[in-house]
């Protein structure tokens, strides 16, 4: 009989980073001119850099830590146009013009990522796989057969089912026919060669902190160093230029959860997602051995806001041990997502005034598909090449606004609660991997005391607009209930919008 063990990872590890090499690259060290800045190196960053490297485009990418650890490194890497039941909606919202436009832009992200993994026949284990929403509630039954119409509407390939492969209850799916799945980190890091081989550059530890206007504009960052470009495009998630066009308004942060788990049954192929709340995601992926790692996810929240954050993955792991026969759970992770008030990513100029700066936002949980189309277009625009889907992601266009308000009331109800709470917790009442704000000098202060019992304790005013953030138990982290800022134990930036650490204390 196996030995089983179903304990959490005590610190969040995504698998992709697993067993992998990444390339490493340097601090910017001079100042430096370039065609074209990118900043940022998840899927949107790198794949610009690759189509505009192989059109024989100056391009230089600068990340503030290592390529391929922000929210790519953390997906769950479904690539797909079925993003939960979106196209009623998006026909109610948008038309059915716009709605076709929607899938026919993320079928052409998956159509790209297909091109050139079998141009450079990149090993990262690209697999097709139907792709389900299911449903198990009367509500939501009706809403999945809402969503089959739109499918016909809209003329997708879609199948209605009663049922899925596994004991899970569901009474309706609609199913997407011909989806896929990957290792995101295995393809993206096949395209970082060929983008150094192309005369592309790359800078690691190196965050923009600004851009002054002009032409052409200027990022200054915090090594000192600035870099002068004509085109800059901002792909670091969320927008660290936020002030231009108001993104800290326009958007909001969600967090979610995902555990790598293996089970005594075989997985039956397929990608899954509920439609009833609260949201539950599966997929495989095949580990060395041949063994498949089946991906759990789902309990999404705004960033900061709700329950202790292990709870999170405590629900995913009860909800494993419910319909698998879980042998051991060897990863667990988060990922952090911006999602716009309209439900479309922001792609183009940051405002209608500042053309040559250019932003990639708000993918939802959909960055694979959303990402690659995203580079599509804003190497198109730079290129002067026209794209047909430029103008639905415009950023420019003013959708959405009953949730704009609900968002920023949100906000403001959120940073009020964190400057009013009262806490008279010190640093010695802190435990052993146990994190809380507390005073320090008659100040809040975030204090964190570590397996060693050594103290940190930081500064609990977010550097991005001043609210106060809140202990993740989960990841370990200083997360910001406004506008989805995280920090390390240390301080460190680890999710923007904020550029500047949180001030150390002890």
């Amino acid at each position: 009989m196996t030995e089983k063990n179903t304990d959490l990872p005590r610190f969040p590890e995504p698998y992709w980073r697993s067993a992998l090499t990444f390339p490493s690259f340097s601090k910017l060290d001079t100042d430096i001119t370039t065609d074209v800045l990118i900043v940022g190196g998840g899927i949107t960053g790198i794949t610009s850099a690759y189509l505009l490297a192989k059109q024989g485009v100056k391009v230089t990418l600068i990340e503030t830590g290592q390529i391929l650890t922000g929210t790519t490194g953390h997906t769950t890497a479904k690539i797909t146009a079925q993003h939960g039941l979106i196209y009623d909606q998006l026909i109610t919202d948008h038309g059915e013009e716009n709605a076709k436009l929607y899938y026919e832009a993320n079928t052409d992200g998956m159509k790209l990522i297909k091109e050139l993994v079998e141009e450079h026949s990149i090993e990262c284990n690209l697999t097709a796989q139907d792709a389900y929403v299911y449903a198990n509630t009367d509500e939501y039954i009706s809403k999945i057969q809402k969503e089959l119409r739109a499918y016909q509407k809209l003329g997708i390939r879609g199948d209605y089912a009663e049922n899925i492969p596994f004991s899970i209850p569901c009474k309706a799916a609609v199913i997407m026919k011909d989806q896929a799945q990957f290792h995101p980190l295995k393809y993206l890091t096949s395209l970082i060669s060929t983008i150094i081989d192309a005369g592309g550059t790359i800078y690691e530890r190196t965050t923009a902190m600004k851009i002054e206007d002009g032409d052409p504009p200027t990022v200054l960052t915090d090594t000192g160093h600035s870099i002068k470009s004509n085109q800059v495009i901002v792909a670091s998630h969320f927008p660290f230029n936020d002030e231009k066009g108001l993104y800290f308004a326009r958007v909001h942060v969600s967090r979610s959860y995902v555990l790598g788990i293996r089970t005594e049954q075989e997985y039956p192929g397929g990608m899954y997602y509920s439609a009833d709340s609260p949201s539950r995601s599966l997929r495989y992926t095949e580990l060395d051995n041949g063994e498949k790692l089946i991906l759990v996810g789902g309990d999404g929240h705004k960033t900061g806001q709700g329950i202790s954050t292990i709870e999170h993955y405590e629900a995913l792991k009860d909800f494993s041990a419910q319909y698998f026969d879980v042998k051991d759970i060897p990863y667990r992770w988060s990922a952090q997502d911006i999602v716009t008030p309209d439900n479309i990513p922001f792609v183009g100029p940051v405002t209608s005034n500042q053309q040559n700066v250019l932003i990639a936002t708000g993918y939802a949980k959909w960055g694979m598909t959303n990402g690659s189309i995203a580079a599509r277009i804003l190497t198109d625009r730079i290129l002067q090449k026209d794209n047909r889907y430029a103008e639905l992601y415009d950023p420019a266009r003013l959708k959405g606004v009953k949730n704009i308000l609900q968002d920023n009331a949100d906000v403001a109800k959120h940073l009020i609660k964190g400057k009013l709470a009262v806490n008279h917790k010190t640093p010695e009442d802190i435990g052993i991997d146990e994190g809380a704000i507390v005073k320090v000098d008659g100040d809040k202060a975030g204090c964190y005391r570590d397996h060693d019992g050594q103290l940190h304790i930081v500064d609990s005013t977010c550097t991005h607009m001043g609210c106060e953030v809140a202990w993740n138990s989960g990841d370990r982290t200083w997360d910001c209930p406004c506008h989805g800022s995280r920090y390390s134990i240390a301080g460190e930036v680890l999710n923007g919008p904020a550029v500047e650490p949180l001030k150390k204390i002890r």
